[in-house]
């Protein structure tokens, strides 16, 4: 087996990618033949004056599963200076869920040499926001706790079908897997830290007993919850995820971090420096890596339904939107998350939200207001870290 060996004195920018932009079983029969998320960014408009609604993908609303799709994403990615898609992946206890995009577009894709990939498993419940109303909590579809016996399907799984692949993600020749709801995560083994260790052990265990050399555990931090469910509050995230024994661990978006209910936390440079300045107090008090994020923007209200009041303190996915992320404001962030990583000994690694969250208003993928100007803002200021 090829192993993909990372120069690590190169910051590897690792763009998210959220698979719900192709037809699924489970998706089918709930909302009907073909329905995927394109719907409700269709289906959005202003909710407010001055509102930018519709987002146009300028590439039109492809489907994500079809080889010829993801191998243009591929490209663009790769010649922006994105080197891996982190997708969010899904698995129930009843099975997979949203896996076409990886398994059928970029593995069927013919340049998946082109960029690397890696999972972050996406095991928060799953909720019926497609569209959420203003009145109502919305119902619970599927759950993020798993039995131990699905943690073990779970784990031969993604060993077999994906650890083997020459273009996946490694740190140190071992897999990265990410893991995004701790607090589900931990329910598997009784709960609480204790019970997060216990599972982080069981993993590595199965990936031994599955004949690979290790893998790299990372864990997705955060300060404020927002799904229904999780954690609303924690105290020193990423202390945490080193006391558990995770490798690294890192962010998935800024408003984990910052509290968007405050609106004057809500402007982009705002939020940047808070973001940063609790970044930098992380990577000085922790012993494992912590990888910095940046995130384009936040707007949900696609998964608000539309012909219902908009209230921005509704709590998810109803709140206040992220101001003032223009092209040339995330470009100034991705500057900063390339210099907070210049120093670092070992592994570099900047996450992004994200590559396609169309109905959370953070896309890299072009649309008909910037074209490819997000991605050229990497580009450049790629090209100004070198």
């Amino acid at each position: 087996m090829l192993l993909v060996m990372n120069d690590s004195s190169k910051p590897v920018i690792s763009a998210y990618y959220f698979p719900n932009y192709h037809a699924d079983a489970r998706n089918e029969a709930l909302y009907g033949k073909g329905w995927n998320e394109w719907e409700l960014g269709r289906a959005a408009r202003p909710r407010f004056p001055g509102h930018q609604q519709p987002l146009v993908p300028a590439w039109g609303y492809e489907d994500e599963a079809d080889p010829q799709v993801m191998q243009r994403k591929i490209s663009a990615a790769a010649n922006h200076g994105v080197g891996h898609f982190i997708f969010d992946w899904y698995h129930y206890d009843d099975g997979p869920f949203l896996s076409r995009a990886l398994d059928e577009g970029f593995l069927g894709a013919p340049n998946p040499e082109g960029l690397q990939f890696s999972l972050m498993w996406a095991n928060h419940d799953w909720l019926d926001i497609f569209p959420a109303r203003p009145d109502a909590a919305p119902a619970k579809l599927y759950s993020g706790h798993v039995t131990a016996e699905s943690l073990d399907r779970i784990v031969a799984h993604v060993c077999e079908r994906y650890f083997q692949s020459p273009h996946y993600f490694r740190i140190g020749g071992m897999p990265y897997f990410s893991i995004y709801d701790l607090g589900a995560f931990s329910h598997t083994h009784g709960g609480g830290e204790d019970g997060a260790r216990r599972g982080l052990e069981r993993i590595r265990e199965r990936v031994a007993a599955e004949g690979l050399p290790g893998i790299h555990l990372n864990c997705i931090s955060w300060d404020i919850g927002l799904l229904l469910g999780e954690e609303k509050h924690v105290n020193d995230p990423f202390l945490r995820a080193e006391r558990i024994g995770f490798d690294s661990a890192t962010s998935y978006v800024w408003v984990h971090h910052v509290d968007i209910r405050n609106p004057e936390l809500a402007d982009y440079s705002v939020m940047e420096d808070l973001y940063f300045n609790m970044y930098q107090k992380a990577r000085d008090a922790c012993r494992i890596p912590v990888f910095p994020n940046v995130t384009m923007g936040w707007d949900p209200s696609p998964r608000t339904h539309q012909d219902m009041p908009w209230n921005p303190l509704g709590g998810y996915p109803y709140s206040h939107l992220m101001r003032n992320n223009t092209p040339q404001a995330f470009g100034q962030a991705m500057c900063r998350a390339l210099d907070a990583v210049a120093p670092v000994k070992g592994e570099k690694i900047i996450t992004i939200n994200a590559w396609n969250e169309w109905t959370e208003g953070s896309y890299l993928e072009p649309d008909t207001i910037h074209g490819m100007a997000y991605l050229e803002a990497i580009r450049d200021a790629a090209r100004g870290a070198s």
